[in-house]
């Protein structure tokens, strides 16, 4: 009952006091019985009859222990019965406000109305009912804020002396402000000194105080200018004053109350926060995370308060996302916590302190990641930290380092993890220092168990962790090193490069060589993949994330580092590895969109020239084994996985009010109630592992890889270069040989174009698929279709430019014809000069034959006659030869020019595809006919 609370809260009351209380409190129950007797199996109508006789009572009554009979009777019937509920909220409210306003002298009637008040706004829990429902307490509710100065005499209720009285207003008001509490805090706001009253209550007997305080905590959520008018009444000195008054973490659920009506006046309030700091300091803060007494002791309660505590660090750490100087507020809340050694505390909560629950150590961590992020001194500060005792002392990233290899609560490892992600982020000179430790150990001391690495250098302890072993348990732990070194290689081209170079040594120089460390997180993402069962589930719950967060690190690891790629593609198995994991449907939607973006990082971040490594090679491998549009799709299908979607809200972290610390089991067990809720394929850790700039990151590959896939597609596989030498005929090469070989020069650059339009035709059909899948989609893929839109634009238009260009080499061609047609007749008349000097010689051997045939016949007649005919011959045919040679001469010359131009006329007309030898028939035959009408024309001189 409701009323159990006189006996154990209420310990500063009288004797007389809770004797008188309960003593009412039992004649209300049992009347309440009666009544329950008399109509409450009836309908409503008899409950509004009895409701309104006993209300008629109440305010036409004539003697005083009549009425307030008459209240105890209507109290109690409210309380227990919903028709009655719903019966006063139609007729009561009047009657109970003007009982308040004028017989505040009889304590009695006002304390019966107050608290009949409270039972009609408390909502009656018999049993499970509809959704649907009526809920009489919500509509009595809204009609009591509804009523006319109704708050504003509530609040004046507070100044009377009466306990009970004050104790009532405050519940109602908190019944009011749990249903409608935008219309109370509207309303409070509008009363002279309302919010001081409320203030002046902190100072009262400690169950005012108790319920001042959940009133406030209500009231001062999301009410910015509330918050501002509580802190101007001193608030910060009162609510660390009932801390410290409670025992600071060792308190009761007070302190929370406090703690979480501190976080409420410094979420997202600048003003606030500088107050705090500037005015009470943060001592007061600090002094709850120290542990005192036994600090192997945690109750629930302390777990509660300093979880609380750590949420209103995070707060300032944060800094106030309305203000703007959000930036120099929160630096200098940092400056000053850090002053304070608030890092130390940290440090002992969540790695010093083993004993504390896994929920505080987390929480801790988490502090320790927002206080270190984008801060070089604090960087610095947490990497010059030394844990431990002598001898065994160690720096505080190694112990970060081993609780993340060692622990067995997921929710440790993702608040560790986040600590060296912000340790990592934006800062390479700690990257370059991490990475520096990477030394390779001996196979003996790499493999010695993680109980003996209290003495190892935190590079030796990673790579321990990355190649511990290869049975399941291992994987995890390679899985979690992996994401600790994503961290230290993520936008950290030298750091990609240095760690590139590490090689791991075989167990036995007899199994091989020595094996880079990228190829063995490849072969221990495909033993996780192995693992697997035929349905796609892992033999083992750490699987389903191990191959993902590998999957993770080679995508850091590969982005904007060819050589990691070349790497990568040097062994021939990972790529048929990706492909089957792309096309594998048992795989789960993150770990098919992981292997997606990575095959597209071997495409756009490939300098390879080399066949069957080179970017063409990917893309065709892709095309054949998947298929452009399938594998285009896969990056729909991840974004829209469960790991990605969440990610927004996977570091948000709830309050721990009462409503939420029911018991210990749901803190500690956070992390595993949390991921058994969430129904996914996906592993539900992996919505805290993967942060929102690595989804950002994914994002922006995306549309870098589809550019990148479709230009490399849209490309011929070799790049013809017209290389002027290998259209020259070379020296010695004949005619016939010179023709072949410009054809076959022709017919493969030919069957090139015909290559490109057949994978131009494919490309255009797999962005039709995708184009059609697209439709039937939600809104974030009509972005796709306006991509796609635009690229079949950009086709569009360059079809166009394409044809431009061909009526330009049509015109161009016709010219060039033009040009050999005139060639042509230049050709023939060179011919036809030949032909002449050519009859010109066979007539100056005909006339010397005859000559020759007239000397003989004269030197039969007698030489002392004649001169000498031998000598007169010798001379003219001396003298016929230097005249001929010269006219032939001449004629090489020309004939020389005209076969030049000949020649670069073929080469021209090849290239606009005409058929030389077509062209060339006819001048062939022109010329032997000639030279057959020649010979003719000899034969019938001899003849004669």
């Amino acid at each position: 009952m409701k009323w159990a609370f006189a006996t154990t809260k209420n310990e500063d009351m009288g004797f007389l006091e809770r004797a008188s209380l309960c003593q009412r409190k039992l004649s209300i129950f049992l009347r309440s019985g009666v009544v329950g007797l008399v109509f409450g199996n009836e309908s409503s109508s008899d409950a509004d009859s009895y409701v309104e006789r006993l209300l008629d009572r109440i305010s036409n009554g004539k003697l005083a222990d009549d009425r307030r009979n008459a209240i105890i009777e209507l109290q109690a019937v409210v309380s227990e019965n919903q028709a009655s509920q719903l019966a006063f909220g139609a007729m009561g409210f009047p009657v109970m406000l003007s009982v308040l306003k004028e017989e505040r002298e009889d304590v009695e009637m006002v304390r019966g109305a107050l608290e009949t008040l409270v039972s009609a706004l408390t909502p009656i829990n018999h049993g499970k009912g509809s959704s649907n429902e009526v809920q009489p307490a919500l509509m009595n509710t809204d009609l009591l804020s509804r009523e006319a100065d109704s708050i504003s005499l509530l609040l004046s209720l507070l100044e009377e002396d009466d306990f009970y009285v004050r104790y009532y207003t405050l519940q109602l008001l908190t019944a009011l402000l749990t249903n409608s509490p935008q219309r109370l805090q509207e309303a409070i706001l509008t009363i002279p000194r309302g919010i001081t009253r409320l203030m002046d209550m902190l100072m009262d007997r400690e169950v005012i105080r108790n319920e001042a305080l959940l009133l406030l905590t209500h009231l001062t959520r999301e009410a910015e200018e509330i918050q501002k008018i509580v802190v101007f009444e001193g608030a910060f000195e009162k609510i660390f004053s009932i801390i410290r008054e409670e025992g600071n973490s060792d308190g009761g659920v007070v302190v929370q109350d406090c703690l979480e009506l501190l976080n409420n006046l410094l979420r997202n309030n600048a003003s606030n926060q500088v107050l705090l700091r500037e005015t009470i300091g943060l001592d007061s803060l600090i002094s709850i995370l120290k542990l005192r007494g036994s600090a192997f002791s945690f109750t629930q309660q302390k777990t509660i308060n300093l979880l609380s505590a750590l949420e209103t660090i995070r707060l300032l750490i944060k800094g106030s996302d309305a203000d703007t100087g959000k930036d120099m507020n929160k630096q200098a809340n940092k400056t000053n916590l850090v002053q304070k050694k608030l890092l130390d505390h940290l440090l002992i909560l969540s790695i010093e302190s083993q004993w504390a629950p896994v929920a505080v150590r987390c929480a801790a961590m988490q502090c320790i990641g927002d206080l270190i992020i984008g801060d070089s001194k604090n960087r610095d500060l947490l990497a010059s930290k030394i844990l431990g005792e002598e001898p065994q002392v160690e720096p505080a990233l190694n112990s970060i380092l081993r609780i993340i290899l060692r622990t067995s609560s997921m929710q440790e490892f993702i608040a560790a993890d986040y600590v060296f992600k912000c340790f990592c982020e934006k800062n390479s000179d700690g990257q370059s220092m991490l990475a520096s430790t990477l030394i390779p150990q001996p196979y003996s001391m790499s493999h010695a168990t993680l109980e003996e690495d209290i003495n190892m250098s935190f590079g030796s302890m990673l790579l321990h962790g990355l190649t511990l072993g290869e049975n399941s348990g291992d994987l995890e732990i390679c899985c979690r090193a992996a994401s600790v070194l994503s961290h230290i290689l993520k936008d950290n081209l030298p750091c990609k490069e240095r760690v590139l170079r590490i090689e791991i040594e075989p167990p036995m120089q007899s199994l091989g060589a020595p094996e880079p460390l990228l190829h063995r997180m490849v072969k221990y993402s495909a033993l996780a993949s192995s693992m697997k069962g035929k349905d796609g589930k892992s033999s083992t719950s750490e699987n389903s994330y191990t191959e993902v967060i590998i999957l993770k690190l080679l995508i850091t690891w590969l982005a904007d580092c060819p050589s990691a790629v070349q790497c990568f593609l040097d062994a021939r198995p990972h790529l048929t590895y990706l492909l089957e994991l792309v096309s594998n449907l048992s795989e789960t939607v993150c770990i098919r969109g992981f292997a997606t973006v990575v095959l597209g990082e071997c495409v756009i971040y490939n300098k390879s020239t080399d066949n069957g490594k080179d970017a063409y090679a990917i893309v065709d491998a892709i095309s054949q084994k998947v298929g452009l549009s399938s594998y285009f799709l896969k990056f729909d299908e991840m974004k829209k996985s469960f790991a990605f979607a969440s990610v927004e809200s996977s570091m948000t972290r709830k309050s721990f009010a009462r409503s939420s610390a029911a018991s210990m089991a749901d803190i500690e067990d956070v992390d595993e109630n949390d991921l058994s809720e969430k129904k996914s394929p996906d592993h539900p850790i992996l919505s805290s592992v993967l942060d929102s700039y690595f989804v950002n990151f994914v994002k922006k590959l995306e549309a870098d890889i589809r550019e990148q896939i479709v230009d490399v597609y849209s490309q011929p596989k070799i790049k013809v270069a017209v290389v002027p030498a290998e259209l020259e005929q070379k020296s010695g090469e004949s005619d016939g040989e010179y023709v072949k070989r410009l054809k076959t020069f022709v017919e493969k650059q030919c069957s090139e174009i015909q290559d490109l339009l057949v994978r131009n035709a494919t490309l255009a059909e797999d962005l039709a698929k995708t184009s059609g899948g697209s439709r039937s989609l939600e809104s974030d893929q009509r972005v796709s279709g306006a991509s796609e839109r635009v690229q079949m634009e950009k086709l569009r238009r360059e079809l166009q430019e394409a044809s431009q260009r061909l009526v330009n080499l049509q015109a161009e061609k016709a010219k060039v014809e033009s040009e050999a047609e005139m060639y042509r007749n230049l050709a023939g008349k060179t011919e036809a000069d030949l032909r002449s000097l050519s009859d010109a010689y066979n007539s100056l051997e005909q006339s010397n034959i005859q000559m020759e045939n007239e000397l003989k016949a004269l030197r039969k007649g007698g030489p002392s006659t004649f001169p000498d005919v031998e000598a007169i011959k010798a001379e003219a045919r001396e003298e016929a030869q230097k005249e001929s040679e010269g006219e032939l001469n001449d004629l090489l010359v020309c004939l020389g020019q005209e076969q030049s131009k000949v020649e670069r006329l073929t080469a021209r007309l090849l290239e606009l595809g005409e058929d030389v030898d077509k062209l060339l028939e006819g001048i062939g035959d022109e010329a032997g006919a000639g030279e057959e009408d020649e010979d003719d024309d000899d034969d019938d001189d001899d003849a004669e």
